[in-house]
């Protein structure tokens, strides 16, 4: 009897420290998460499943045209998944041919899918003021996006940002590292 409760205590031990070590890298290293919608195509497609980076911002600032993760505000257990477009103390405008502009200079990028119709514009159509700790986000599928255009969405804070989309491991035929720049 003795010898079987040595071994079922072993187990539970060698059990209680697995489960530490996947809640560690779950809570501060990375997790999975899965697209739901359209508003990142052609980036990332609904049902892709990806691994979000959560230690890189820890020792660096996120930075422009990173896919990174965050919590939808009024839903619980929500995230949605945006690319970096507006930095902190810059200024973001778009103009009604759909140019993005960042501090008055028109931004070349090539990840939009489409261009901004002018009824996608928003909030975005006069210029918004980036706090020290505000990013303004965007989806590549830039007319079936709700992102900081939107008043329900707006800025994202630096504290809010959960990770960086980082690598897609579903479906295996798009396996491999997301592109950011």
């Amino acid at each position: 009897m003795n010898k079987v409760m040595k071994e079922f205590l072993n187990t539970a031990i060698y059990l209680l420290c697995v489960l530490g070590a996947v809640w560690l890298v779950i809570t501060f290293v990375g997790q999975r998460t899965e697209v739901e919608g359209a508003s990142m195509e052609n980036t990332l497609h609904n049902g892709d499943n990806l691994i979000v980076d959560k230690l890189s911002y820890r020792f660096r600032d996120p930075e422009r045209f990173d896919i990174i993760v965050f919590p939808f505000q009024y839903q619980a257990n929500t995230y949605y998944i945006k690319r970096i477009i507006g930095l902190p103390g810059e200024t973001v405008q778009i103009m009604e041919d759909g140019s993005i502009y960042i501090n008055g200079e028109k931004m070349e990028e090539s990840y939009g899918r489409e261009v901004i119709q002018p009824e996608t514009i928003g909030r975005a159509a006069e210029p918004i003021v980036l706090g020290e700790d505000e990013y303004f986000v965007m989806g590549d599928n830039r007319n079936n996006s709700s992102d900081s255009r939107t008043d329900i969405v707006g800025n994202i804070k630096r504290e809010d940002i959960i990770g960086k989309a980082w690598l897609r491991i579903w479906p295996l035929s798009d396996f491999g590292v997301l592109k950011h720049q």
